[in-house]
């Protein structure tokens, strides 16, 4: 308190001083802003008035005019409402994470990259399909492709001669998973479509390549063929090696790729058959189903299968983000986009353990965040958010989750017209990575231990080096607005020198579809351009900081994702 000098004879009065205006704090009369911190507790029990001995008389003139003064830049100094709410949306909460990289942990396969879905399987032939496998392979260390059609006429494996007897050749299913063992990946087998001359009835899918999708015509000749395709690839390969893979049957018999009716039953007499034709061959290849669109038909053929005693050695479904509640759980729930995969994940993973088969395991043979074409989407850095939330929030309900899919050679629309149209692929024509090959490369970094956090928005892992890694993410679908946030992580039981690296995906690391965009989105690139894009995917070196008491405070833009190592 300032107290001014008494001169003699004076009278004096007590005040309190005129209370500030509320969008005023002591920090911008001092002219400057402290950092943003806790509140702190009051210094005093009970309020009581500042207090202030203004003299009466000589000196009340003056104090008047620098009272006045005073109060005047106070008020000058105050922002206007409009102001004042710009200056809180610009400094955002910062939301507190805690992570001890000593904690136990539990166990973290990396189940989201143990397998790829591609296109169809003729274009497993073909060099660009191969280079962007193993461009995956580099950076996933997948061990597992599925595809469509195996089966197809393009692929020549099913004919019959003029008495009706069946003539098979292998050789394209040969050329086929040759190429994939060469590069260090085992198929997945679905078994599909119908080859032409076995279909009961012309029933054509509308996809581009418009497979057949009837019932065989005998299943005599159906299980036949199967045996014969399962003993090829034994006498070829080895039952060692395929024993290793999965053996599906069918894609999707729910919907529009399987033409039986009524669907469920048809479809069940198309596994018993298919089932225990692969068995005949070895009790050591791995059969099972549905492969359902959303999330369907799992307990009815576990159901099926043990009253019937069929063989099952794994069950498998889809689902996508866009899929709508209705189709999935059959309600009118509220499921965002970015919540809608696990949710099914859950629900089915719910079916199995309630079921006679309750160790079956799950393997979730198609993923992504839309089944449609959306270039906002699969071809923009929200896959980075996305992905890492899918990852989080499936963890431990699932063998292996297979995104769909690793490349844009890919021809269920026709062939492919600009690089980027909202393809599933983690790479666009001409081998161009997307911000999703981005996330895949660095969440493959995480460890294998997951340790505790309590954040909806962070995934912290030790690796088995001791090394603890964690990602952090600012998911903002896409059209809605949003903004950047700030995490500040308290690291416990990391060193003293301790050094944390950061890599990005987001707006401005690796952003390949904004970068096509300011060229004017070329729907032929020349090369130059695509040697361009490729550069524009590279997230840049990392950035190095240095972690002082365990703090670490990152800021993601909307629609980012970070992935950290602290060594």
């Amino acid at each position: 308190m300032l107290d001014f000098p008494e001169p003699p004879g004076a009278n004096f009065a007590a005040c309190s001083p005129p209370p500030l205006p509320s969008s005023v704090s002591t920090d911008r009369l001092l002219g400057f802003r402290i950092g943003r911190r806790e509140p702190e507790p009051p210094q005093h029990s009970a309020p009581h008035p500042r207090r202030c001995r203004i003299p009466i008389g000589f000196f009340a003139p003056r104090f008047h005019l620098l009272l006045l003064f005073g109060i005047a830049l106070m008020f000058a100094a105050a922002p206007t409402g409009g102001q004042q709410a710009a200056e809180q949306q610009a400094a955002p909460s910062v939301e507190r994470v805690v992570i001890d990289a000593h904690a136990a942990g539990t166990s973290f396969p990396h189940f989201w990259e143990q397998m790829f879905g591609s296109g169809r399987a003729n274009l497993a032939m073909r060099w660009s399909y191969r280079d962007d496998l193993r461009s995956v392979k580099q950076i996933t260390g997948f061990g597992y492709v599925r595809f469509h059609a195996i089966f197809d006429d393009e692929n020549g494996v099913y004919s019959e001669d003029k008495q009706g007897n069946a003539v098979y050749n292998w050789s394209y299913v040969d050329h086929i998973y040759d190429g994939l063992l060469a590069n260090g990946v085992r198929p997945y087998v679905e078994i599909s479509f119908m080859p032409k001359a076995l279909a009961a009835q012309l029933d054509y899918q509308p996809f581009w390549y418009r497979p057949i999708v009837s019932p065989p015509k005998d299943y005599a000749k159906w299980d036949a063929l199967i045996t014969a395709f399962a003993q090829h690839l034994v006498d070829r390969y080895g039952i060692d090696e395929v024993s290793q893979w999965y053996f599906e049957v069918w894609n999707e018999p729910n919907i529009d790729f399987w033409a039986g009716s009524p669907k469920e039953p048809t479809y069940f007499e198309l596994y018993d058959n298919t089932a225990r034709a692969l068995k005949a061959v070895s009790p050591r290849i791995r059969v099972g189903g549905p492969a359902t669109a959303q999330a369907a038909w799992v307990s009815d053929l576990i159901a099926h299968a043990t009253q019937d005693h069929v063989p099952l050695d794994f069950v498998s479904t889809h689902v996508y983000g866009n899929d709508s509640a209705q189709n999935v759980f059959h309600d009118d729930r509220p499921v965002p986009p970015h919540g809608m995969v696990c949710l099914a994940v859950k629900k089915v993973h719910d079916e199995i353990e309630h079921s006679a088969r309750p160790t079956l395991p799950l393997i979730w043979s198609e993923f992504n965040a839309t089944y449609s074409n959306q270039q906002e989407i699969t071809d923009s850095i929200y896959m980075g958010p996305w992905l890492a939330n899918t990852i989080s929030h499936c963890d431990g309900m699932t063998k292996m989750m297979s995104y769909w899919t690793f490349s844009d050679v890919f021809e269920e629309q026709g062939v492919i017209k600009t690089p980027f149209y909202g393809g599933f692929g983690l790479l666009a024509e001409d081998g161009i990575p997307k911000p999703s090959f981005d996330a895949f490369q660095l969440l493959h970094e995480l460890g294998d231990k997951r340790l505790p956090e309590e954040a909806g928005d962070v995934l912290a892992t030790r690796r088995a080096d001791g090394i603890l890694v964690f990602a952090a993410w600012n998911l903002v679908e896409p059209g809605a607005d949003g903004t950047s946030k700030t995490i500040a992580f308290d690291l416990k039981g990391v060193g003293a020198d301790a050094r944390a690296t950061i890599r990005r995906v987001d707006s401005s690391h690796g952003d390949t579809l904004d970068a096509w965009k300011k060229m004017g989105s070329p729907k032929y690139p020349t090369q130059a351009q695509i040697e361009a894009l490729r550069k524009a995917s590279e997230t840049g070196p990392p950035e190095v900081r240095s972690i002082h008491d365990g703090r670490l405070t990152l800021t993601l833009p909307p629609m980012g994702l970070a992935v950290v190592e602290v060594r």
